[in-house]
């Protein structure tokens, strides 16, 4: 029998869940055994012989790995859109575990036809499943509709692998009936699907209002803030007052209507349903710190607490998606950030320095389990940092 691979992380100082409803937890250690978490508690009260890797956290914090709900991947670690190399190796060092496509628009001479539009969307899932960019998890694969396509296209689609529909409203389908048409074909065959809301994004895309938003019925209003241009404030509005779908707030968007969802959305009750993204590559380039501004620039100036924003990047996302990641619980994906607050920052601790707006320094990625990242190039530098013990 092989050897069990177990990751004993001890002296954590500050344990955050991913879970909205219940966001700290009284623990000092996690470990996880061949890639998942098998205890979290107390060192005092857990087993941790036979780590073949053991992680003296130092006293910083350790949350889920972040989740990038909205990427445009194109192949690899490359975006033609910004001639861009290592953008994704760059974002792992902003502490993001977990990408999640949004279509793969940026492909040079991309397919419209039906035909070429699925191989495009078969082999960008299958490109990414067989290599993760610096052990990013990237899932992709997620076509763009066009008209002409039928429900047998959408059944080839997922009996391929494919799991996720690019943005409506990107391609030739503009109207909410032939939209919800297609996105039911789409959930009937398990694939889920994302909606462009607000102005045009990119040459080819167009308006997409809250009324087409509601008729066509996604699992994602994507973009709820704009990408870049938001809605007018009513119809933000009723889409949170109206929407049962995951409500995506982006870096790449309108940041005074992000505040604006998120303040109606816990008017409403329906902070579980925020879930952050960036939407680059994209015009304003690759952001790789953008999931970690965005839980600054919600905590700051929204109000939520820091570590119920953390949540909105990792837990909330993790539900909504259906992900194996971004939760802090037995028998999850062991994907974790370890962090610090930010040397010289203000604030008592790293929590109040985020709810003052500064990010924190990240210290450590860890994805099955595994270190894939050490001490941040792209954060400020942290006050304390994990170190590899053994292994």
């Amino acid at each position: 029998m092989p050897e069990t691979e177990k990751l004993v992380i001890r002296n954590i100082g500050l344990m955050l869940s991913g879970l909205i409803e219940d966001p700290i937890l009284e623990a000092d250690c996690i470990i996880a055994e061949n890639g998942k978490i098998s205890a979290i508690g107390r060192e005092k009260d857990l087993n941790t012989d036979g780590a073949t890797t053991t992680v003296d956290a130092h006293g910083v914090t350790l949350a889920p790995g972040l989740i990038d709900s909205h990427i445009h991947p194109v192949v690899g670690d490359y975006t033609p859109r910004q001639q861009q190399l290592h953008w994704i190796d760059s974002t792992l060092h902003g502490g993001v575990t977990t990408l999640i496509s949004a279509g793969e628009v940026h492909m040079p001479g991309r397919p419209r036809d039906v035909v070429g539009l699925k191989a495009m969307a078969i082999a960008s899932q299958r490109w990414y499943e067989n290599f993760r960019p610096s052990g990013v998890k990237v899932h992709a694969g997620a076509p763009v509709i066009e008209h002409g396509m039928v429900e047998q296209d959408f059944k080839d689609l997922a009996d391929a692998g494919v799991k996720l529909l690019g943005e409506v409203g990107l391609g030739t389908v503009k109207d909410g009936t032939t939209g919800k048409q297609m996105v039911d074909w789409a959930r009937k065959y398990g694939i889920q699907s994302t909606i462009h809301t607000g102005g045009p994004s990119i040459p080819g895309s167009g308006l997409v209002d809250a009324d087409m938003v509601l008729e066509t019925g996604t699992d994602v209003v994507g973009h709820i803030n704009g990408g870049h241009s938001a809605l007018p404030d009513d119809q933000i509005i009723c889409l949170c007052e109206s929407c049962k779908a995951a409500l995506e707030i982006v870096h790449n968007g309108n940041e005074r209507a992000a505040i604006l969802t998120l303040n109606t959305a816990r008017e409403l009750g329906k902070l579980d349903q925020v879930i952050l993204g960036t939407d680059g590559p994209a015009g304003s380039g690759v952001q790789p710190l953008g999931i970690l501004r965005m839980v600054a620039l919600l905590s700051s100036m929204g109000g939520a607490p820091a570590e119920q924003a953390i949540c909105f990047g990792t837990g909330n996302t993790s539900r909504q998606r259906k992900l194996d990641t971004g939760r802090l619980e037995v028998g999850m994906c062991a994907d974790f950030v370890l962090m610090d607050q930010a040397q010289h920052a203000p604030g008592k601790d790293i929590l109040e320095s985020i709810q003052l707006g500064n990010l924190p320094g990240v210290g450590m990625t860890v994805i099955d389990g595994k270190a894939t990242s050490q001490r941040s190039r792209n954060t400020p530098p942290a006050q304390r940092l994990p170190e590899i013990i053994v292994g």
